[in-house]
């Protein structure tokens, strides 16, 4: 069938809109009419080759919407069902059989190979050229997208496919980085650096959790206004004002019991860190380039501080998402407050408008 996607053809430039021949779903697939689908940093940084995916390739995993076709050792869902498409994996494995499905042991060919486990695509252009496909076991910026079963998630018809599908990545990884990984007792405090989606997300739960002290730090002024709205009850701007000062003073000298780094920058890292009272956990969630080190004060260790990272919120997209979804649904998570809608057409406003921060998340629409 032919699709129109928004194809990434060189480092750096512009994504163009293509119509493309999708194949046929195989046995383990699931051809999906996409509704909507997200733009995550992950989207950028593969344009920009940062995370170096092969090229030409259709991008997309934070993918929504109803499925047409199903495979014949298909079982997860059926034509008609309703899904959000997040991470593939290969059920198997140590990490999988432990539910950690962001850690599988094919998460890199299977997600950023830019093809099939066995180096065939799903997309090929006019001319009959390959196009790289099955970003995430998916790549839904486009019409309709083979996705493998793995990275299909059913939800209930009620909810409107346009808010879910962030779910599928940045929300979920900072929602799942707080109630999966750091799981914090009701009435403790955290501390939360940037408040773009994943900042967000991660602070809607730490208000499920029951953190009776949640801090936002940024250094947008309106990202802060809209952090107080969703549940903080401290912001700190640090343009204006010190954080560790600030949060010394809010905890009675103390610290935090818990921060949430998501910036990706270096210094960031390092003050939430500083934050965290003994026995506290600060988890990192943002990018560095690899093989960059972050500096720790040694003495900070041995007093029993730990600094963690979390992949995707350590989840098992198939129980988490449900969840999460049922929780906005209960007006407990509402992230389509942070949510900016573009048709497809416009996705390079869409990329352009997350980075110089005129959005927060950006989502398109098919």
């Amino acid at each position: 069938m032919n699709i129109t996607a928004a194809v990434a053809t060189e480092k750096g430039k512009p994504l163009t809109l293509e119509t493309l021949t999708l194949d046929e779903p195989r046995e383990n697939e699931v051809l999906v009419k996409i509704v909507a689908a997200g733009i995550c940093r992950t989207d950028v940084d593969v344009i920009d080759q940062f995370l170096p995916v092969p090229m030409p390739i259709v991008l997309g995993h934070e993918g929504a919407g109803i499925v047409e076709k199903v495979g014949s050792k298909v079982t997860k869902v059926k034509p008609g069902d309703h899904v959000i498409l997040s991470v593939g994996s290969c059920g198997e494995c140590e990490m999988c059989r432990k539910a950690l499905t962001p850690y599988c042991f094919t998460h890199m060919p299977r997600n950023f190979g830019g093809s099939r486990l066995d180096g065939s695509v799903s997309l090929h252009d006019s001319y009959g050229k390959e196009v790289h496909s099955h970003f995430f076991s998916q790549s839904s910026h486009a019409t309709h997208c083979v996705a493998d079963q793995s990275s299909v998630i059913k939800v209930p018809q009620e909810a409107d496919l346009k808010y879910l599908a962030p779910f599928g990545c940045g929300i979920m990884t900072g929602s799942g980085a707080i109630l999966n990984t750091l799981r914090p007792e009701a009435g403790t405090s955290i501390v939360i650096f940037g408040t773009g989606a994943v900042g967000l997300s991660a602070l809607m739960a730490a208000k499920i959790a029951g953190c009776s002290m949640i801090i936002a730090v940024d250094i947008n002024e309106g990202r802060l206004e809209l952090a107080r709205e969703m549940g903080a009850t401290h912001t700190i701007n640090v343009s204006k004002e010190s954080p560790v000062e600030m949060i010394k003073d809010l905890t009675d000298g103390r610290g935090a019991h818990y921060s949430f780094e998501s910036s990706g920058v270096k210094k960031v890292m390092h003050t939430a860190m500083e934050v965290i009272r003994e026995k506290g956990i600060c988890i990192i969630t943002g990018l560095l380039p690899q093989g960059t080190d972050i500096e720790v004060d040694s003495f900070g260790l041995v007093r029993g501080r730990t600094m963690m990272g979390s992949v995707m919120g350590d989840c098992n997209p198939d129980v988490f998402l449900p969840r999460l979804v049922q929780f906005f649904l209960d007006g407990k998570f509402p992230v389509d407050k942070m949510m900016s809608f573009y048709p497809l057409a416009e996705v390079n406003k869409a990329i352009e408008d997350g980075l110089h921060g005129d959005t927060i998340k950006a989502v398109l629409t098919m």
